[in-house]
Protein backbone atom coordinates (compact mmCIF):
# COMPACT_ATOMS: atom_id res chain seq x y z
CA UNK A 1 0.00 0.00 0.00
CA UNK A 2 1.32 3.53 -0.65
CA UNK A 3 1.19 6.07 1.45
CA UNK A 4 -0.80 9.38 0.56
CA UNK A 5 1.59 12.42 0.30
CA UNK A 6 0.33 16.01 1.52
CA UNK A 7 -0.23 17.56 -1.72
CA UNK A 8 1.44 21.09 -1.78
CA UNK A 9 0.66 24.13 -3.50
CA UNK A 10 1.46 23.03 -7.22
CA UNK A 11 -0.09 19.56 -6.89
CA UNK A 12 -3.00 21.19 -5.23
CA UNK A 13 -3.44 23.55 -8.65
CA UNK A 14 -2.78 20.28 -10.73
CA UNK A 15 -4.85 17.62 -9.00
CA UNK A 16 -8.18 17.27 -10.71
CA UNK A 17 -11.85 17.01 -9.54
CA UNK A 18 -11.23 13.52 -8.33
CA UNK A 19 -8.75 13.96 -5.50
CA UNK A 20 -9.88 14.72 -2.14
CA UNK A 21 -7.81 17.93 -0.75
CA UNK A 22 -7.72 18.26 2.93
CA UNK A 23 -6.56 21.22 5.58
CA UNK A 24 -4.75 24.31 3.91
CA UNK A 25 -5.07 22.67 -0.18
CA UNK A 26 -8.53 23.40 0.91
CA UNK A 27 -8.16 26.31 1.53
CA UNK A 28 -6.18 27.28 -1.46
CA UNK A 29 -8.73 26.04 -3.73
CA UNK A 30 -11.46 27.77 -2.36
CA UNK A 31 -9.62 30.60 -2.72
CA UNK A 32 -8.82 30.43 -5.85
CA UNK A 33 -12.30 29.89 -6.74
CA UNK A 34 -13.56 32.54 -5.11
CA UNK A 35 -10.92 34.88 -7.15
CA UNK A 36 -12.11 33.62 -10.31
CA UNK A 37 -15.43 34.18 -9.54
CA UNK A 38 -14.16 38.04 -8.42
CA UNK A 39 -13.16 38.45 -11.69
CA UNK A 40 -15.29 37.04 -13.83
CA UNK A 41 -17.91 39.11 -12.04
CA UNK A 42 -15.58 42.60 -12.74
CA UNK A 43 -14.83 43.20 -9.09
CA UNK A 44 -10.35 43.82 -8.45
CA UNK A 45 -9.09 40.80 -6.72
CA UNK A 46 -8.44 41.36 -3.24
CA UNK A 47 -10.78 44.42 -3.05
CA UNK A 48 -13.46 42.94 -0.67
CA UNK A 49 -17.03 44.76 -0.39
CA UNK A 50 -16.70 48.73 -0.78
CA UNK A 51 -18.16 50.94 2.12
CA UNK A 52 -19.95 53.88 2.11
CA UNK A 53 -16.77 56.82 1.73
CA UNK A 54 -17.17 59.72 4.49
CA UNK A 55 -16.67 63.19 3.90
CA UNK A 56 -14.79 64.91 5.47
CA UNK A 57 -16.08 68.67 7.40
CA UNK A 58 -15.37 71.66 5.72
CA UNK A 59 -12.07 72.87 6.68
CA UNK A 60 -10.72 69.58 8.19
CA UNK A 61 -7.79 68.06 6.27
CA UNK A 62 -7.55 64.20 6.82
CA UNK A 63 -5.47 61.52 6.00
CA UNK A 64 -7.31 58.47 4.06
CA UNK A 65 -7.05 55.20 6.09
CA UNK A 66 -6.79 54.89 9.94
CA UNK A 67 -7.14 57.38 12.58
CA UNK A 68 -3.34 56.46 13.72
CA UNK A 69 -1.76 56.54 16.80
CA UNK A 70 -2.96 59.97 17.74
CA UNK A 71 -6.21 61.39 18.95
CA UNK A 72 -8.71 61.95 15.78
CA UNK A 73 -12.70 63.01 15.30
CA UNK A 74 -13.13 59.38 14.26
CA UNK A 75 -11.68 58.21 17.84
CA UNK A 76 -14.38 57.25 20.53
CA UNK A 77 -15.73 60.20 22.41
CA UNK A 78 -16.02 60.98 25.85
CA UNK A 79 -20.21 61.96 26.33
CA UNK A 80 -19.50 65.18 28.71
CA UNK A 81 -17.39 66.10 25.68
CA UNK A 82 -20.28 65.53 23.23
CA UNK A 83 -22.56 67.05 25.14
CA UNK A 84 -20.51 70.02 25.82
CA UNK A 85 -20.13 70.70 22.05
CA UNK A 86 -23.73 70.22 21.23
CA UNK A 87 -25.17 72.66 24.65
CA UNK A 88 -22.56 74.73 22.98
CA UNK A 89 -23.31 74.74 19.32
CA UNK A 90 -27.48 75.01 20.71
CA UNK A 91 -26.68 78.28 22.91
CA UNK A 92 -27.86 76.40 26.23
CA UNK A 93 -24.14 76.74 27.49
CA UNK A 94 -25.75 79.25 30.19
CA UNK A 95 -28.29 77.13 31.05
CA UNK A 96 -25.88 74.29 31.72
CA UNK A 97 -23.90 76.03 33.84
CA UNK A 98 -27.00 77.10 36.27
CA UNK A 99 -27.83 73.57 36.29
CA UNK A 100 -24.36 72.22 37.37
CA UNK A 101 -25.06 74.54 40.59
CA UNK A 102 -27.70 72.61 41.47
CA UNK A 103 -26.79 68.92 40.40
CA UNK A 104 -23.32 69.48 42.08
CA UNK A 105 -23.75 70.99 45.17
CA UNK A 106 -22.17 69.04 47.32
CA UNK A 107 -19.09 68.96 45.11
CA UNK A 108 -19.06 72.57 45.07
CA UNK A 109 -19.17 73.92 48.23
CA UNK A 110 -18.04 70.74 50.44
CA UNK A 111 -20.10 68.31 51.79
CA UNK A 112 -20.08 70.12 55.21
CA UNK A 113 -21.78 73.17 53.95
CA UNK A 114 -23.99 71.27 51.53
CA UNK A 115 -25.07 69.44 54.30
CA UNK A 116 -26.56 72.59 55.97
CA UNK A 117 -27.45 74.62 53.42
CA UNK A 118 -29.50 74.34 49.81
CA UNK A 119 -29.37 76.12 47.03
CA UNK A 120 -33.18 77.67 46.33
CA UNK A 121 -33.16 79.36 43.12
CA UNK A 122 -30.62 81.31 40.79
CA UNK A 123 -32.20 84.31 39.18
CA UNK A 124 -29.94 87.10 36.97
CA UNK A 125 -26.41 86.09 39.24
CA UNK A 126 -28.27 86.12 42.28
CA UNK A 127 -27.99 82.42 44.06
CA UNK A 128 -30.76 82.39 47.03
CA UNK A 129 -29.38 79.63 49.25
CA UNK A 130 -31.53 78.28 52.30
CA UNK A 131 -29.77 77.42 55.41
CA UNK A 132 -30.95 75.11 58.14
CA UNK A 133 -30.44 77.49 61.12
CA UNK A 134 -29.54 81.33 61.60
CA UNK A 135 -26.45 80.22 62.86
CA UNK A 136 -25.37 78.40 59.56
CA UNK A 137 -26.75 81.68 57.98
CA UNK A 138 -24.36 83.64 59.71
CA UNK A 139 -21.62 81.30 59.39
CA UNK A 140 -22.27 81.13 55.44
CA UNK A 141 -22.42 84.95 54.95
CA UNK A 142 -19.44 85.07 56.68
CA UNK A 143 -17.83 82.93 54.38
CA UNK A 144 -19.41 84.17 51.30
CA UNK A 145 -16.90 85.68 49.28
CA UNK A 146 -14.86 81.84 49.51
CA UNK A 147 -18.48 80.10 48.13
CA UNK A 148 -18.31 82.36 45.34
CA UNK A 149 -14.92 81.63 44.38
CA UNK A 150 -15.66 77.91 44.69
CA UNK A 151 -18.52 78.49 42.19
CA UNK A 152 -16.39 80.60 39.85
CA UNK A 153 -13.90 77.73 39.66
CA UNK A 154 -16.34 74.84 40.02
CA UNK A 155 -18.66 76.65 36.94
CA UNK A 156 -17.10 79.24 35.64
CA UNK A 157 -17.51 83.42 35.98
CA UNK A 158 -20.53 85.59 35.30
CA UNK A 159 -23.10 82.39 36.05
CA UNK A 160 -23.18 83.27 40.02
CA UNK A 161 -23.17 87.00 40.89
CA UNK A 162 -24.04 87.30 44.41
CA UNK A 163 -25.18 85.30 47.18
CA UNK A 164 -28.62 85.76 48.66
CA UNK A 165 -28.60 83.74 52.33
CA UNK A 166 -31.47 83.53 54.24
CA UNK A 167 -32.37 80.69 57.73
CA UNK A 168 -35.45 79.39 58.17
CA UNK A 169 -38.58 81.17 58.10
CA UNK A 170 -40.11 82.13 61.63
CA UNK A 171 -43.46 80.28 62.37
CA UNK A 172 -46.28 83.23 61.34
CA UNK A 173 -48.46 84.07 63.83
CA UNK A 174 -50.70 85.56 61.58
CA UNK A 175 -54.08 84.09 60.85
CA UNK A 176 -57.73 85.07 59.31
CA UNK A 177 -58.59 87.69 57.33
CA UNK A 178 -58.60 90.05 60.09
CA UNK A 179 -55.82 91.18 62.46
CA UNK A 180 -54.55 93.51 64.71
CA UNK A 181 -51.32 95.23 64.48
CA UNK A 182 -48.91 94.44 66.70
CA UNK A 183 -46.58 91.96 68.45
CA UNK A 184 -49.68 89.66 68.89
CA UNK A 185 -49.66 86.94 70.94
CA UNK A 186 -45.83 86.70 71.66
CA UNK A 187 -45.90 89.65 73.98
CA UNK A 188 -48.01 87.71 76.43
CA UNK A 189 -44.99 85.30 77.03
CA UNK A 190 -43.48 85.60 80.80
Amino acid sequence: MAQEQPLGPASAESAGPDVELRGIDLARRALEEARAAARASGKAVGQGRSSPQRRPRAGVRRRAGWSGARPDDRDPQLLSALAGSIAKSRGWSSKVAEGMVFGRWAGVVGEDIAAHATPVTLTNGVLSIAAESTAWATQLRMLQSQILAKIHTAVGHGVVTSLKISGPAAPSWRKGERHIKGRGPRDTYG
